[in-house]
Order: structure tokens, then C-alpha cells, then sequence
């Protein structure tokens, strides 16, 4: 069945990306845990945690099924209620300031042949914006869209600076990246298998751009207040996913694992009172750069 090649396919890319989180960082390893949903399915939460470039990181993988509760029913405009949903989330949330948090999903819904749809995307949350790498980034991201529409990377761009947002800050998460959601061959010219491979494109490309970020800030050096920042910029990042990131929202409407769920969220985030950054400062130039629309290609 269609659904199990796209588990199937999910389950490679965390294994894939999993082996190479760990030699990049050197000196942890992901621990496994594997969990059953009530209700049906159940995932492969692996986390790693105080590594040498890798404070915590969370690579999951789910496949669950079962009846939408009535809000997700309405959310989604649907009357059948049996569902089925699988899926790859990482979140990074590195120790040196200068490399960045980077976020990635992929993920695929069904309900019957006519209700089904792929979503997700890769965004990246630098505590410094590093001008150079956000331009790699966004350069390796244009490079896979482009491969299967000329119109993919600048829609799924601009849908990822509004969706990454926080509305109550007016400031983006980060640098954005793409993200897209009910994908199916109506809205793409595409069909299902060719979004498959789309799909597996975004996440085979995670772990040569993170590894390439990682390598080129691992080293760099860092005070007491640069990790104050760190702290400062992860609490916006925790403030988005409890408030805004509907991943959270869904997860949590349907039952699903909690330590899995809440694993995007930072060891340690700082919410100091009214904090203020010095004109002309790394911070300030930060702050000048979380704005949507920003072309960066």
C-alpha cells in the first residue's frame, strides 16, 4: 500500500539522518525509545542530548492512525474520521551560540483516496543570523524544490515566512525556509509518487546543509553573554511552538506521545523583562534580519 512506502521511506531518512547526527557531533548518541499510541500506530522517538556540538536534539519518526477527534474533524473540513498520519521531526538545538537551531518535517495524511496529502519543510533558527549561512541555506533548499517545480521554492519561501512568524514579538523565528502543506496532485502537476520523492528530496537534504553549518561554527568562540542571547532566542522559539505550531496542536488533539511532542523544545531558555540590545550590536543586527521577505538567493 501506498501508506507503508511512505513509512517505509520515512523510517530510512531518520536512520540516515540519525547516523550522521551522531558523527558530526563526535561524542553523544541517540537513545531510542519506541512507544505505542492508544488509539493505533505508534513511533521511534530517539534523542540525543549533551553532545559536543549537540546540547539536545530530538530525530522522530511516527506512523499513527485510528478516529480524529471532532476538533481536528472541523480544522480540516472532513467527515470521515479514520485517519491515517506518518511523519519525520527534528528539532537541533546545538551548545555554541553561533550554530544554528534547525527544524525539519515531513510528513504525510491520509483518510481514503480522495483526502490525502504530504506536508512539511525545513526552517532554520540562527541565535546570530550569519548572512553567508542563510544564503547557503536557502540556496541548497531553491536546488531541491527546483528539481521537481520552478515554482515550489519561492511559494513554499514565502509560505514559511508567514507561517514561522510570531505574531505577539513581530519578528520571524528566523531565517524562515520552505513550508508547505496538503500537497497532492491537483496543486501540483505532480502525482503522488512524484510528491513522494519530493517529500524524501526535503528530507535527504537536511543532513548535508546542517552538517555544513555545524562545521563551519563549531569552533567559533563564545562569552557569558552570547549564551544570554542563546537563551533569549530560545525562549521565542519555545514561546512559537506552544502558541502557534500546529504539529504541537495536532499531536496533542489526537492523543499523541507527550515527551515525543514537546521534545522541539530547548534545555534551557531565558525570559528576562524587557531585555534591551546596544545600538550597532551582533544582537541589534540580528533583529534587523528577522523580517519576512527577505530574499536570500
Amino acid at each position: 500500500m501506498f501508506k507503508d512506502k511512505v513509512a517505509a521511506a520515512y523510517k530510512q531518512i531518520q536512520d540516515s539522518i540519525c547516523e550522521g547526527l551522531e558523527l558530526a557531533d563526535g561524542k553523544s548518541k541517540f537513545e531510542e525509545e519506541l512507544w505505542e499510541r492508544e488509539g493505533g500506530g505508534g513511533g521511534r522517538t530517539r534523542v540525543i542530548q549533551h553532545g559536543a556540538v549537540i546540547e539536545k536534539g530530538g530525530v522522530n519518526f511516527s506512523a499513527v492512525f485510528g478516529k480524529l477527534p471532532e476538533s481536528v474533524k472541523k480544522a480540516f473540513k472532513v467527515e470521515n474520521d479514520e485517519f491515517f498520519a506518518t511523519g519525520v521531526s527534528i528539532v537541533i538545538h546545538p551548545e555554541n551560540p553561533f550554530v544554528p537551531i534547525i527544524h525539519m518535517n515531513i510528513r504525510y495524511f491520509e483518510m481514503d483516496e480522495q483526502t490525502r496529502w504530504f506536508g512539511g519543510g525545513i526552517d532554520l533558527t540562527p541565535h546570530y543570523v550569519i548572512p553567508t549561512d542563510a544564503r547557503f541555506f536557502h540556496h541548497r533548499l531553491k536546488q531541491a524544490c527546483d528539481k521537481f517545480s520552478p515554482d515550489f521554492y519561492q511559494k513554499f519561501k514565502t509560505q514559511a515566512d508567514n507561517y514561522f512568524f510570531i505574531k505577539h514579538r513581530d519578528e520571524t523565528r528566523g531565517v524562515g525556509g520552505i513550508f508547505y502543506d496538503r500537497l497532492r496532485p491537483d496543486n501540483t502537476g505532480l502525482n503522488f509518487d512524484q510528491i513522494l520523492d519530493f517529500s524524501i528530496e526535503v528530507g535527504n537534504s537536511f543532513l548535508p546543509i546542517y552538517t555544513e553549518l555545524i562545521d563551519r561554527n563549531r569552533d567559533k568562540e563564545y562569552t557569558a553573554p552570547h549564551k544570554e542571547w542563546q537563551y533569549l532566542r530560545r525562549s521565542r522559539y519555545a514561546e512559537f511552538n506552544l502558541v502557534y505550531d500546529s504539529g504541537t496542536k495536532f499531536g496533542l488533539e489526537t492523543n499523541g506521545r507527550i515527551e515525543s511532542i514537546l521534545m522541539s523544545l530547548p534545555p534551557t531558555a531565558k525570559w528576562n523583562y524587557n531585555p534591551k540590545v546596544l545600538e550597532g550590536s551582533e544582537e541589534e543586527a540580528t533583529l534587523s534580519l528577522l523580517k519576512k521577505d527577505i530574499n536570500w538567493v
